[in-house]
């Protein structure tokens, strides 16, 4: 039976527009490791949607003078197309507003709440008198408790990555009119954590997956006292809290969003006509779940999640793997739609062709500290590596056997040790590539593939076949055998990184079906001598390394969007 893998994404906020260090650690992570899992022939589902509810969406709402719902709308369809551009194969994108979601979120609260795990109790809120509304999550701003940072929200600092409520945050003030709040009464239901710290720690530490980063944060927070933690909220916004004397209330949508995973496989299943399908990713132990996310979103992925799943009482699979990246800044700044500090994914794609954005993300990837983005790191990795290394090497090879050997795989003689021992080099790095995808390390991964390229253009640069030609033509053909295994190679490895370019390749060699198609282990399964192929093109061009230039690029395709 091939292995049932669940890869998911964190559901971004659609109150605004991706920018690329929210789509590196989630989707495109996501994305790579999707692709290599049905490569490999792994029972493959991809989900995730739009985080729709809450404060975010209220915020965005009331400043833009449109109802939630209509802002929900426009910006689930235009993410999910840019997704769709972005090349994300999901098998199921779906919403927090679908009504499959709404129903499994309530039918799992109350039944947590049967376990014992939920109590409601009167509590302490901070209310804006102005506006006549509670203040939770993002409509409150203050000083973090714990870290000191401005601008903290009510429900987490950004900073310290602290979980708050908003009668902690210091000088708060209301973000819709920024008066000063008041302290009022109100009800809520909460999930006792106190009651799952064992079974967490537990579950954290026997977790043999977890990269470092998820696993110390997490520990870590549980050893500061794990609080009850608020499942409903005083917003309009949201879905229906489930519990009797809970009306007008709505779900929490930090515990309703991480149920998405569950209720995206649900909605996949029942699309395709096999409504049990899903029970095979969340309750067969043998398989895998993978999360990829940012860092400020471990906890709810590492502790809320698995508290959830273990509160049913269902035996829902609890996290295989949490693969959480830091922080993509640019030039030093964290992104900033308002100050205009960052590059957004529409922006992206008008500038540069896809593959080139996918493959620099992935290739410079924070998977252990912050990293930063300027145009000469973009420049640098895409001329040095992208076009100079990999497209070189393929294009010389192609290029050459083309022209020199009608368009025909040569045939070989006896593989002399050098031809043998980059054929065995290149089989080594394959596996290592898919061992690196395997444990999270991608942007390890995709420089692997790199090296493959590196290896074969050293391998050209020391036979020199151009001038063998003259003396031992078949000599030289063997050459091009090799080097042609290598590029096939490449062309399947290269397919979870830069789908577009692995399928152009792969009809450049003019192979059967899509890459797509393919299994991971045809990387090294020979191409035929005697096989023909097609013209090639250049896969990449150079881009201009002048960072004003790129600069006046980026603020022209800006103005061309409307300003943004």
């Amino acid at each position: 039976m091939p292995e049932k893998v669940l890869v998911t994404s964190a559901w971004p906020y659609i109150n605004a527009t991706p920018h690329l260090g929210n789509l590196v650690g989630s989707v495109l992570s996501a994305d790579v490791t999707a692709r290599y899992y049905r490569l490999k022939g792994a029972d493959t589902l991809m989900v995730s949607g739009s985080d729709t509810h809450g404060t975010p969406m209220e915020v965005a709402a009331l400043k833009q003078g449109i109802t939630a719902k209509a802002l929900t709308e426009r910006n689930h369809t235009r993410v999910s197309e840019l997704f769709h551009r972005w090349d994300a194969s999901f098998d199921n994108y779906t919403s927090t507003e679908s009504p499959v979601h709404k129903e499994f979120v309530q039918k799992t609260l109350l039944e947590i709440q049967q376990n014992g795990y939920i109590f409601e109790q009167n509590t302490q809120m901070l209310y804006c008198e102005h506006d006549q509304r509670f203040l939770p999550d993002r409509f409150v701003e203050g000083k973090c408790p714990y870290c000191g940072a401005e601008k903290a929200r009510g429900d987490q600092c950004d900073i310290c990555g602290k979980l708050l409520e908003p009668t902690l945050l210091i000088e708060p003030y209301c973000t819709i009119c920024k008066s000063k709040p008041i302290v009022k009464t109100t009800r809520h239901w909460y999930i006792d954590l106190t009651k799952l710290e064992k079974p967490l720690i537990e579950y954290i530490e026997s977790n043999k997956q977890l990269p470092s980063n998820s696993k110390s944060f997490s520990l870590n927070w549980i050893k500061e006292g794990l609080k009850p933690r608020a499942v409903t909220r005083d917003v309009e916004w949201g879905i229906a809290a489930p519990f009797k004397g809970a009306e007008g209330k709505t779900i929490y949508v930090w515990v309703e969003a991480v149920m998405g995973y569950v209720s995206a496989a649900i909605e996949y299943s029942q699309k395709v006509g096999k409504p049990d399908l899903w029970r095979e990713y969340w309750f067969d132990k043998d398989a895998k779940t993978l999360y990829f996310v940012g860092k400020d979103n471990i906890p709810f992925h590492t502790i809320i999640l698995p508290a959830l799943l273990l509160a049913s009482g269902q035996g829902y699979n609890l996290p295989y793997n949490v693969s959480a990246t830091e922080f993509l800044q640019f030039r030093g700044q964290k992104a900033s739609k308002s100050q205009k500090v960052g590059i957004w994914i529409d922006e992206a794609l008008e500038m540069f062709p896809v593959d080139y954005w996918r493959f620099f993300l992935i290739a410079t990837r924070p998977e252990s500290k912050d990293t930063n983005f300027t145009w000469s790191a973009f420049a640098d990795k895409i001329n040095a590596d992208l076009n100079d290394t990999f497209g070189n090497f393929i294009h010389r090879t192609l290029s050459f056997i083309n022209s020199k050997f009608d368009a025909t795989i040569p045939t070989p003689t006896k593989l002399d040790p050098d031809d043998q021992a980059v054929l065995d080099t290149v089989k080594e790095k394959v596996a290592q590539a898919a061992k690196e995808i395997e444990d999270g390390w991608l942007q390890s991964a995709v420089n692997t593939l790199i090296a493959i390229s590196r290896t074969g253009n050293q391998y050209l640069n020391t036979k020199e076949p151009w001038n063998l030609m003259k003396t031992d033509k078949e000599k030289a053909g063997t050459v091009f055998y090799v080097a042609a295994q290598v590029v096939k190679a490449i062309t399947v490895a290269s397919a979870p990184f830069i789908p577009q370019t692995a399928q152009q390749l792969y009809q450049t060699l003019n192979l059967t079906g899509t890459v797509q198609q393919c299994k991971w282990t045809d990387a090294t399964v020979p191409i035929e001598a005697g096989s023909k192929i097609n013209k090639p093109q250049p896969l990449f061009h150079k881009i201009d390394t002048n960072e004003d230039v790129l600069d006046e690029q980026l603020a022209q395709v800006r103005a061309k969007m409307g300003g943004k």
